[in-house]
């Protein structure tokens, strides 16, 4: 009996951890783009490590790359080393590490037409949740703070409740 009670435990704490993180769409219905303004879209939104971001736009249009602050205000990455700019359209960032985070495009003059984006972000509560491979974006386009996609959280609830019927059975 206390090895039941322990199990369902384990279990639950494990399906409770991955939902507290948040998948942000950055720019809402915008998506990355000229003409959004990120400053006012990140304003009151608390960025978490195991968080993701998620930069949607036309691939071939726009991209994404992750810079350091001085290249954030000049709108160029110096950085020879740093890995190649994201292009897919459907680009997920998940947030490892707390700290300033700066992403911009690359593309033209679009980043100094305001397409960037600066974010801080906090450590995680708790034990650092992980992302679940495959789990699709959520359809809605709001991110407001606090948001879980709902399909993760039913793929975890359901998850939860296959192993407390195979532990009570």
């Amino acid at each position: 009996m206390a090895l039941r009670a322990f199990l369902i435990t384990v279990l639950v704490a494990a399906a409770i951890a991955p939902a507290l993180a948040t998948n942000y769409m950055v720019g809402d219905d915008a998506g990355w783009k000229v003409g959004v303004n990120y400053t006012a879209w990140a304003e009151g939104k608390e960025f978490r490590v195991g968080d993701t971001l998620m930069f949607m736009y036309k691939s071939g249009s726009h991209n994404v790359m992750k810079v350091n602050g001085p290249d954030f205000q000049k709108c160029a990455s110096s950085n020879a080393t740093a890995p190649p700019p994201l292009t897919s359209g459907n680009d997920l960032i998940t947030l490892s590490s707390p700290g300033r985070k700066w992403y911009i495009c690359t593309f033209a003059d679009h980043c100094t037409k305001g397409m960037k984006l600066v974010i801080t972000v906090s450590a995680a509560e708790g034990p650092s949740p992980t992302p679940m491979p495959g789990w699709a974006a959520p359809t809605s386009g709001n991110s407001a703070p606090g948001e879980v996609s709902p399909l993760k959280s039913s793929v975890w609830m359901l998850a939860l409740m296959v192993a407390y019927k195979m532990i009570m059975a």
